[in-house]
């Protein structure tokens, strides 16, 4: 007998648990807080210096990446490392604000970063997706997604944001050149580091094209 294949969008079911199955409802302590919906801790004090100086630090040039379409970014494992340093593993975490939010090609879910029993910074992450069996993988770039994004609130490569360091840095470390599509050999302009190459479909066209 087939199998019939799971369709969230069409059925409105979802193939994530949803928050209840990670937050019993709990009477709010000194010690206890529902991360699900909870603000305890926000704006109370800032962090010890020794935490912020970590957290503010100038980002390492060598670490950041463009895209093809010339933004510039920081990989999400390096915001975990930091975020390590900085509060120590199991110091931080991502807790769910509410169920994941599917459709034929998107998903996405707002998070709470909270660092040392602290709410910090709440995002929506998000994660396009092509076919219904990479929903699991794209959940956890969903997660990722809205990790990057809580921690703008904490300065962490705050740089990447400043129009002025982004033109410094595309000039000196990028470089904009014309590429073709292996497969479709349609030709546009990508952007990539000085010192790497275009990935795979795309490869680089001479100079004088």
């Amino acid at each position: 007998m087939p199998k019939t294949k799971l369709n969230a969008t069409e059925n409105n079911v979802s193939p994530f648990p949803t928050t209840e199955a990670f937050d019993q409802p709990v009477e709010e302590s000194e010690s206890v807080h529902d991360w699900s919906r909870s603000f305890h801790g926000l704006s109370t004090q800032p962090f010890p210096k020794e935490i912020s100086d970590i957290l503010l630090e100038p980002v390492n040039q060598a670490d950041i990446e463009v895209k093809p379409d010339g933004l510039l970014y920081l990989p999400e494992i390096k915001y975990r490392r930091i975020l390590n340093r900085a509060f120590g593993p199991g110091g931080w975490g991502l807790a769910p604000r509410g169920e994941h939010s599917i459709n034929q090609k998107n998903i996405s879910r707002e998070y709470a970063l909270v660092c040392h029993g602290r709410f910090v910074s709440q995002a929506r992450g998000e994660q396009d997706f092509f076919d219904m069996d990479n929903l699991p993988t794209a959940s956890e770039g969903c997660k990722s997604n809205a990790l990057m994004r809580c921690c703008k609130d904490l300065g962490i490569a705050s740089e990447l944001w400043d129009p002025s360091f982004v033109r410094k840095y595309k000039k000196k470390h990028c470089v904009e050149v014309w590429a073709e599509h292996v497969v479709t050999k349609k030709k546009k302009k990508l952007w990539r580091k000085k010192d790497e190459t275009l990935d795979y479909p795309y490869k680089e066209l001479s100079q004088d094209y």
